[in-house]
């Protein structure tokens, strides 16, 4: 695997989860294995888990030197329960998530995920899954098309790009549904500073992997395995991501779930954590690795 792959944030993730001898850490979304070679480093057990059986492998070799205290598992980490139970994993010291698409996956053509390249519609984190971009784009229904662009890649000209996509059908390639998205865009959107396409990609991509609905899964169980005085570390890449950790790190730090106009808590429950604030990548950092720009890590401490 020769692929460039600079690990987002690192020093910050590290002090975030302070790993330590005698301590248990997983990272969640291992990729090559960037982060978890720098928390191996610093001692403790660790846990690595993708979904993707090349990044796995890779990260594998990656670690080949820690062999007697890191376990590389491929698995998706909306299953961390059962990942962990296969471990033979009880509570854990630290969890990082590292969301999104990886450099590898990016920057592979073969795999779909970029409008750089013309390459088959794949899309897959997983291979073994069977749906894929080319299925949602030719297949699925004009106002499901619209939702997705909406939903997940807050699209502003959906319902345009989603018309143009069922007029193109069948759409074989990258590149003739990246055609598609800029005939289908008024003047005003194809002059936009970022890649006009770069939205439908995002949601495509999300959609066919399922990345929201594993992320509030995977967030809760990472919440339930901590120890007490454990920290879940969590790197996402736009807003829907951190709209979403934001939302449980702070349901979980507050606890009562009752209706704000109560004058006192019925429900009786209690916070679990207590949020430890965000951070950005620094301005060199962004010089140095571009695609770290819109990250942003938010950490949460078990009670």
């Amino acid at each position: 695997m020769n692929y460039a792959h600079i690990p987002v944030m690192p020093d910050e993730c590290v002090e975030a989860l302070n790993p330590r001898a005698g301590g248990l850490y997983v990272d969640g979304t291992a990729g090559l294995g960037g982060h978890s070679e720098l928390l191996a480093e610093r001692g403790g057990t660790l846990i690595c888990i993708d979904r993707d059986a090349a990044a796995a492998e890779a990260c594998k070799t990656r670690l080949a030197r820690f062999t007697n205290r890191v376990q590389v598992l491929q698995g998706n980490f909306r299953d961390l329960d059962t990942l962990l139970d296969l471990a033979g994993a009880g509570e854990v010291d630290g969890i990082l998530l590292d969301l999104g698409v990886s450099s590898m996956q990016l920057d592979a053509p073969e795999r779909g995920f970029s409008y750089r390249f013309d390459a088959p519609l794949d899309m897959r984190m997983d291979l073994s899954q069977p749906l894929t971009a080319e299925e949602i784009v030719n297949n699925w229904e004009y106002r499901t098309l619209i939702r997705i662009l909406y939903d997940y890649g807050e699209e502003r000209y959906a319902p345009q790009i989603a018309r143009g996509i069922v007029a193109a059908r069948p759409l074989r390639s990258t590149a003739e549904l990246t055609d598609a998205i800029l005939e289908s865009m008024p003047p005003k959107g194809r002059r936009e500073a970022q890649h006009p396409a770069r939205r439908t990609f995002q949601a495509l991509r999300i959609a066919v992997n399922g990345e929201l609905d594993a992320l509030e899964t995977g967030l809760s169980a990472a919440l339930n395995r901590l120890a007490g005085g454990g920290r879940l570390a969590v790197i996402a890449f736009h807003s829907l991501e951190d709209r979403i950790v934001k939302r449980v790190m702070a349901e979980a730090a507050k606890g009562c779930t009752c209706p704000p106009d109560f004058p006192v808590c019925v429900c009786g429950n209690k916070p679990t954590v207590r949020l430890l604030g965000r951070q950005k990548p620094s301005q060199r950092e962004v010089e140095e690795n571009p695609r770290s720009a819109s990250a942003v890590l938010r950490v949460a401490e078990k009670l």
